[in-house]
């Protein structure tokens, strides 16, 4: 534990989902690839193009609807619709193919296990002080089994603009009645998480468990108050 800034006083804690109460990295793998698959028995017509041609629609409707970067769901919903468009589908026959096609996407995305360790420290925790999670993502805490450590859940896209900007993080202070200063964020990423919390006022914990240089990482731009390599230092602290 590396302490950056003295600190005291937290009263409650926001999250992170995603690489801070499990690794994502994998899970993530592991959507594109049964997506990939499921798109090309389900819409044959997607295989006349490669992975590489997908990738470059996605960031042709960022582009061109820029506001996608705040919702993953809606991103991927465009991506898959604007895809096959392009492949001869009619509007009516894309978008139900879109749809269906993000039904699949939100059922693969949560359909993994939370590591028990994370359960014995979040347990513990939510006896202590209020917790609330802030996500750019799209899992189902309670398809994970974590929305019941959680007394807030507030979502980019559905709920507002992704982190760093501060929609979330003021929307989580606001439910909690608390002042910035009194609220500790969790989070692994140096840039939507630790400049997030730090551009809304609040504490920062920066979960280091890929033995990340602070001073050479690449999305550093604000100090935490606080790093850690594993979620339990959290109990110490």
């Amino acid at each position: 534990m590396i302490f950056y800034r003295p600190f005291s006083g937290i009263e409650a804690m926001t999250f992170d989902l995603d690489d801070t109460l499990y690794d994502n990295r994998p899970i993530i793998r592991r959507v594109e690839q049964q997506m990939a698959l499921w798109l090309y028995e389900q819409h044959p017509i997607s295989k006349t193009k490669p992975l590489s041609w997908w990738h470059q629609i996605k960031g042709l409707v960022a582009t061109n609807e820029p506001e996608l970067k705040h919702d993953v769901t809606r991103w991927r919903y465009r991506q898959i619709e604007v895809g096959l468009s392009a492949l001869g589908y009619d509007d009516p026959k894309a978008q139900l193919a879109a749809t269906q096609a993000i039904e699949e996407v939100l059922r693969l995305r949560s359909d993994f296990t939370v590591p028990q360790e994370t359960h014995r420290v979040m347990t513990k925790l939510a006896q202590r002080m209020p917790l609330v999670a802030i996500t750019n993502g799209n899992v189902d805490v309670d398809r994970i089994g974590l929305g019941q450590y959680f007394q807030g859940v507030y979502k980019a896209g559905p709920d507002g603009l992704s982190k760093p900007d501060s929609d979330l993080f003021n929307q989580a202070l606001s439910f909690l009645n608390l002042s910035a200063d009194k609220v500790l964020h969790v989070g692994d990423h140096l840039r939507s998480d630790v400049r997030g919390a730090y551009l809304a006022g609040m504490k920062s914990c920066w979960i280091n468990d890929q033995d990340s240089s602070l001073m050479k990482a690449k999305h550093a731009s604000a100090l935490p108050d606080v790093e850690i390599a594993h979620l339990a230092s959290l109990l110490d602290l």
